[in-house]
């Protein structure tokens, strides 16, 4: 039989309803409680803004952050690069500066005894539908062209 859990805004007296068999274990009954809680919140905040432009844009961010997090939950690291592009991209940043930025942490990685590989995350600074770039060698300034 479904379980239910309901969430209150006392601000603004928004309500949301979550339904569905719940795990028994407590601790995974109080993260639902408590995630259900952050969501209504959430919502209740957004909603109460006024200027409708704002409204949209909060909307809009906070899509992109559940996406985010769902692609990290299912181990989707491929979607959550292209997410953070995108983000980052909407924000008025280039790959360009993306680039820089990657030489800047590989750079400073290095500085402190580490691997300038920084693995994973290659696919925030790198178009994935441009062709394979050599990487500079490390000691290459930010604006030095990739060969």
């Amino acid at each position: 039989m479904p379980q239910q859990y309901v969430a209150s805004d006392s601000r603004t007296g928004l309500q949301v309803q979550v339904t569905g068999e719940f795990p028994g274990e407590p601790d995974d009954r109080v993260r639902i409680a408590r995630t259900t809680n952050l969501f209504t919140r959430l919502m209740a905040t957004i909603l109460s803004t006024e200027d409708e432009a704002d409204r949209r844009e909060r909307f809009r961010a906070i899509e992109t952050q559940l996406e985010v997090a769902e692609a990290l939950v299912r181990g989707d690291l491929p979607e959550v690069e292209r997410l953070v592009r995108e983000t980052l991209h909407h924000m008025g940043i280039s790959d360009e500066q993306l680039r820089e930025v990657e030489q800047q942490l590989r750079r400073q990685m290095q500085d402190l005894g580490g691997d300038a590989n920084i693995g994973g995350l290659g696919g925030l600074f790198h178009d994935p539908e441009a062709p394979p770039e050599d990487d500079p060698p490390a000691d290459a300034p930010p604006s030095a062209p990739r060969a």
